[in-house]
């Protein structure tokens, strides 16, 4: 990465969310705050500013990400997805969030963005996932309201939904 100038602001350009987005940031600003403060994508959360919680998970080049524990800088020219991508319009839940929504997956949703975005991304690569492998998955989150039960058979059912709409040849928003 080249140099630059603590104090000065840089043009940082990128994709978000399958879309062109662009804004200046100082290098030293986070992720987080850029994504909700300068690009107006506010479902990234911040939570510990540690990199334990999950809440603030993103995909950056088909990576998951901490987006507190990454610089904006940093993603110049990369393609971003954040959990506003999972719906497929605005009135319109996908079917991770749908799921959610059915078994009560969540309740203050604080850490929910997060958990999204992973589940989201590990279920695109893992279409019959196990109890056991989303457990596994969400030991990367903490969440203080559900106890993890109601996340698992939203995740569980998402997965069945996802594979018959596959099979169908519908188009999947997880």
């Amino acid at each position: 990465m080249t140099a630059l100038k603590s104090m000065s602001r840089h043009q940082v350009r990128f994709m978000l969310n399958g879309q062109p987005a662009e804004s200046e940031a100082e290098p030293r600003l986070l992720l987080t705050d850029f994504l909700r403060h300068q690009i107006g994508a506010t479902g990234t959360h911040v939570g510990c500013e540690h990199g334990v919680c999950g809440a603030c998970t993103v995909v950056i080049d088909g990576m998951l990400t901490r987006a507190c524990m990454t610089l904006a800088v940093q993603i110049e020219g990369c393609d971003v997805r954040t959990v506003e991508s999972l719906a497929p319009a605005v009135d319109r839940l996908g079917i991770l969030q749908a799921a959610f929504r059915k078994h009560h997956a969540l309740q203050c949703g604080f850490c929910t963005a997060g958990i999204l975005m992973s589940l989201d991304h590990f279920l695109r690569g893992n279409p019959d996932p196990s109890e056991e492998d989303i457990r596994v998955l969400l030991s990367g989150h903490l969440c203080r309201c559900t106890g993890y039960t109601p996340i698992v058979k939203a995740a569980l059912e998402a997965a069945k939904d996802m594979r018959t709409s596959s099979a169908n040849n519908e188009p999947a928003h997880v």
